[in-house]
């Protein structure tokens, strides 16, 4: 059996993260893992809680796990739990133990990091600022940093994104 490589893309807020897994799995003609939390948002008509953070990570998890199985070659991920610690460290200061240990499997065959060079759009309850967002930028890079995890920040359009990326992976 072909295991997909798994492929995170992570990022602040109004990085262009959808944009860019939905664009790639379309070039690469496989699958991608749409954000979770948008889902939550739009569902609960609220932004998340720190009690909601674990099962925002695990959900996240679990269709990555689920699409894996169906994807052929790669499989774009919009998010990572990395990225729910990163915000809850953000947001509260602190991450809960569980939540830890979804961040530390942090297990990908590449990481991209969507740089917030696009402008900064709202979008409802899950957009703070432009200046949330470059602070949020700044952490995630830190925590990559301090964790070892290497990664690829890709810049510009979405074209040139798409084209970074190709550099790295190879022709569809």
């Amino acid at each position: 059996m072909n295991v997909a490589a798994r492929i995170a893309i992570l990022g602040a807020e109004s990085s262009g993260k959808s944009t860019l897994a939905e664009a790639l799995a379309k070039r690469y003609g496989t699958l991608w893992v749409p954000e979770y939390l948008r889902e939550f948002v739009e569902m609960h008509g609220r932004t998340p809680h720190e009690h909601d953070q674990l099962f925002i990570a695990r959900t996240q998890q679990e269709r990555e796990d689920a699409l894996a199985l169906r994807a052929r070659r790669f499989l774009f991920c919009d998010t990572a739990p990395l990225m729910t610690a990163v915000y809850s460290r953000f947001y509260w200061g602190r991450l809960e133990e569980r939540l830890a240990a979804f961040e530390q499997a942090h297990d990908y065959a590449w990481t991209l990091v969507a740089a917030p060079d696009l402008p900064w759009e709202p979008d409802g309850l899950q957009r703070d600022s432009d200046e949330v967002r470059q602070a949020v930028h700044h952490r995630l890079l830190q925590t990559l940093d301090e964790r070892g995890i290497p990664f690829v920040l890709v810049t510009g359009s979405l074209q040139q994104r798409v084209r970074q990326v190709e550099s790295l992976l190879g022709a569809p």
